[in-house]
C-alpha cells in the first residue's frame, strides 16, 4: 500500500488528474491532505485494474456534412409544421377571448338591468303597501 498524490496516481495509470480523482472516489480509497494542500490517496496499485481508453483521433468526431444538412432540413420542416399548428391555436385562443369578452359585457348589462328592475319592484311594492295601509273609503275618493 502506497500513499501518492492524485497527480502521481494519474501518471502511473496514464490518465488525467480528474480521472484519477474520480477513480479514487469510485474505489472509496482513503484520502488525506498533505501539508502543502495536495490530496494524498492510499492505494495498492496491484488491486486497481484500470485500463485507459484508447485515444481517439479527431477524424473520428468528424460529421458527414450531407447527413448534418439533411437533419437540419428535417428539423426546419418539423419546426414549420409546429409553427403552423401554433398559429391555428393562437387564432382559436383569440376567438375564444373575444367571445368571453362579449359574454362578460352581456352579463354586466344583464346585471345592471336586474338591479334597475329590483329597484323599480321595491319602489312599486312600497307604494302598494302605502295604498293598502289607508282605509278603503279613502281609496275610493281618489
Amino acid at each position: 500500500m502506497s500513499v501518492v498524490t492524485n497527480a502521481a496516481l494519474a501518471e502511473r495509470l496514464k490518465i488525467s488528474r480528474e480521472a484519477a480523482r474520480a477513480l479514487a472516489e469510485q474505489h472509496r480509497l482513503p484520502r488525506s491532505r498533505a501539508n502543502d494542500g495536495k490530496t494524498l490517496v492510499s492505494v495498492d496499485l496491484t488491486e486497481i485494474e484500470h485500463k485507459p481508453l484508447p485515444t481517439r483521433s479527431p477524424a473520428a468526431h468528424r460529421v458527414d456534412t450531407f447527413t448534418l444538412k439533411a437533419c437540419i432540413d428535417s428539423l426546419q420542416r418539423e419546426l414549420a409544421k409546429v409553427e403552423a399548428l401554433a398559429a391555428g391555436h393562437r387564432a382559436d385562443f383569440e376567438r375564444e377571448r373575444d367571445r368571453a369578452e362579449q359574454l362578460v359585457t352581456e352579463l354586466l348589462k344583464a346585471t345592471a338591468d336586474t338591479m334597475v328592475t329590483k329597484e323599480s319592484t321595491a319602489r312599486l311594492e312600497g307604494e302598494l303597501a302605502a295604498l293598502r295601509s289607508r282605509p278603503w273609503w279613502k281609496r275610493l275618493v281618489e
